[in-house]
This record gives structure tokens, C-alpha cells and sequence, in this order.
């Protein structure tokens, strides 16, 4: 089995966390090391204003006077990352840090809470629930999802709201579209 806590929009997490006053406005981050900086993420303030990803900053401030653009904070984005692996680790020693804002946990067959969540199938999505709700009180927003392989489990938890557990993964992939299989990590 393995789980999947995904942090959406990570790199706008990492800038808002700590300034709860730009959680309420049009927000948007973009990447300033590249030549060609366009909006990488942004709040559904923003989006509700017609701001999209991808757009140049001059592109977006037409769209929205009032929208607040950001440079990505590196040093925050780790420090976020730093905390998502510390609750991954709560879970089970195996952990992975798949990309940016996400990690993969695997349950070992050889761990005695593996062993018990195959007797109580609630469990680990309860188990799940509690690393979201500890996540929340750090003033993140996280979603998770438990499946049989680590692609069902990342593709689940992009869907979660805010913890799902695939139980049939051919019956949970079938209705997805190809651009979802298609996304990246």
C-alpha cells in the first residue's frame, strides 16, 4: 500500500503561510530565476478574476489591477517540505519526497501497523486524516490518498478531499481523463 499527501499549490503555500493577509487578495507566484518568468501558481482570487498559469505578470495585471505577484520563496518552500516529510515520517518509515509539495509513503507487509491496517481497512485513511489535521494546525493545506501502487495513490490524491482511499484502482483510473494521467509530479 502506499499513500500520497500532496500539498496543492505549493509554492503559493509557502508564500501565503506566513502572511494570512494574502490569503483574501489576489495572489500569484512566479519563478525569477527564469528568463522568461510567467505565473507558475495562483489563488482562486486571482483565477476568479481571470487570471491564469502561464501568463506573463504584464499579461495578469491587465486581467487584475489589484493582483498581488510574488517571486517564489525558496527558503519557505523548504521549510514546508521540511515539515510535510516530518509528518510523512509519523506514518511509516519509508517515505519518499516525490516532488515539490508532495511525498509517496510506502506500508511495508513486515510492519505491525501495516499488519493491523490490513485487519481494520479504516485505519491507515484514518491514520491519514490525522497527519492532514496536524498539517492544518501548521497552517497548511493538504490533501491525501491511500492506493495499491504509487501512481493511483498521487493520482488520488490530487482528487481527495481531503483523504481518499482507492480500494479498486482499475474502477477508480477508468473515468480519468487522458490529461490527467498525463500529469507530473
Amino acid at each position: 500500500m502506499f499513500a500520497t499527501i500532496l500539498l496543492p499549490n505549493f509554492y503559493l503555500q509557502a508564500i501565503a503561510r506566513h502572511q494570512p493577509k494574502l490569503r483574501a487578495q489576489p495572489l500569484a507566484v512566479l519563478d525569477d530565476t527564469v528568463i522568461k518568468a510567467v505565473i507558475l501558481q495562483l489563488n482562486e482570487a486571482a483565477e476568479n478574476e481571470g487570471v491564469r498559469a502561464g501568463m506573463a505578470p504584464s499579461q495578469a495585471l491587465a486581467r487584475c489591477l489589484h493582483l498581488v505577484i510574488k517571486a517564489r520563496a525558496r527558503d519557505c518552500e523548504q521549510q514546508i517540505s521540511d515539515i510535510l516529510l516530518h509528518h510523512a515520517f509519523m506514518l511509516s518509515p519509508f517515505v519518499e519526497a516525490t516532488a515539490p509539495g508532495v511525498c509517496t509513503v510506502q506500508f511495508m507487509e513486515s510492519c505491525s501497523s501495516d499488519r493491523w491496517s490490513r485487519e481494520n481497512p479504516d485505519a491507515l485513511t484514518e491514520k491519514l486524516g490525522c497527519v492532514i489535521d496536524l498539517l492544518a494546525r501548521c497552517d497548511l493545506v493538504a490533501r491525501a490518498s491511500i492506493a495499491e501502487n504509487p501512481d493511483a495513490s498521487f493520482l488520488a490524491a490530487h482528487r481527495a478531499e481531503p483523504v481518499t482511499h482507492v480500494t479498486e484502482t482499475k474502477a477508480f483510473l477508468a473515468p480519468l481523463s487522458i490529461e490527467t494521467l498525463l500529469m507530473e509530479a
